[in-house]
């Protein structure tokens, strides 16, 4: 499975990897061990060389997973510093799903991006059945500051060659070609957010991760963001996981929402779970609820 990520780089893999050394192992010393590590591995892992990628301190042959889950998260728990960020979190994600992580500030949002991309320890199982993944971190990290002093093509080249593939896509978030020759600096923040999207599409992944991509963007452009990220999950059939403080964001794209407090508040479709109760429990007082008829 590949992974790209702007400036984060994932911690070493986990049981997947594990499970092959072992059977490596059990291959030296022959006989009919050889046969029987195989078939244990077959049974944990199926398809794991092409699109396996499992982390976490997880025992083999507990993981239960349907065909259509890309995700499969039990029993997570993460803590920094001894504080307890995420308690007992379990939940999965089907293929095409755009699950909405909905929470206030302080919930656990981003320690969950980053604890399901094994860039954090924690403990539990995360179990992901993708191929390719891309992930685009907060907006603060992302801020142009400190930056290597690249233009647009060479940045886009850590992704790929393909230098007409990277045209398509600049044209299909709205950008001209002409761009490639300029700076990080010399983009607008609209235009520097459609660029990442290219980014993060440009080497078609089957699942997306974003975090608040529109933070720091007016109104209209966040509008922008959310019809082109609707516009490519509709024609690649991606599996999206996104981060937003927006319900109208939730209302209008989501299929699924997460409702994080540290632990789960909710989980479901948004239309079902998502009553001015849950909502009072999740945000506290002071929260008006506006009913999304529009689909």
């Amino acid at each position: 499975m590949r992974f790209a990520a702007l400036f984060v780089k994932p911690r070493p893999l986990g049981m997947e990897a594990t499970s092959r050394i072992a059977l490596r192992q059990s291959e030296q010393a022959g006989g009919d061990e050889v046969k029987r590590a195989k078939r244990r591995r077959a049974a944990c892992f199926p398809g794991a060389r092409r699109s396996v990628w499992r982390t976490g301190n997880h025992k083999l042959g507990n993981i239960m997973q349907s065909t259509d889950d890309v995700l499969t998260v039990s029993n997570l728990n993460v803590s920094f510093n001894g504080d307890r960020i995420i308690t007992d979190l379990s939940f999965t994600v089907a293929k095409s799903e755009i699950l909405i992580i909905l929470g206030p500030n302080g919930a656990g949002k981003t320690t969950l991006l980053r604890a399901l991309l094994n860039l954090l320890p924690y403990q539990g199982s995360v179990s992901w059945r993708a191929k390719n993944i891309s992930y685009l971190p907060p907006q603060e990290f992302l801020q142009r500051q400190n930056l290597p002093p690249l233009n647009i093509e060479e940045f886009f080249s850590f992704k790929t060659n393909d230098i007409e593939a990277v045209k398509s896509i600049l044209t299909e978030v709205g950008l001209d070609e002409t761009l490639l020759t300029q700076q990080f600096g010399a983009l607008s923040t609209g235009q520097f957010q459609r660029m990442l999207i290219a980014w993060a599409l440009a080497d078609e992944p089957d699942v997306l991760i974003l975090d608040e991509p529109t933070s720091g963007i007016d109104v209209g452009g966040e509008e922008t963001v959310y019809s082109l990220l609707h516009k490519f999950w509709q024609k690649q059939k991606l599996t999206i996981l996104l981060v937003t403080h927006d319900l109208n964001v939730v209302w209008e794209y989501g299929t699924q929402v997460l409702c994080l407090n540290r632990k789960q508040m909710c989980m479901g479709k948004p239309d079902e779970v998502l009553t001015p109760e849950q909502l009072k429990q999740l945000y506290g007082t002071g929260i008006k609820f506006y009913k999304h008829q529009h689909r």
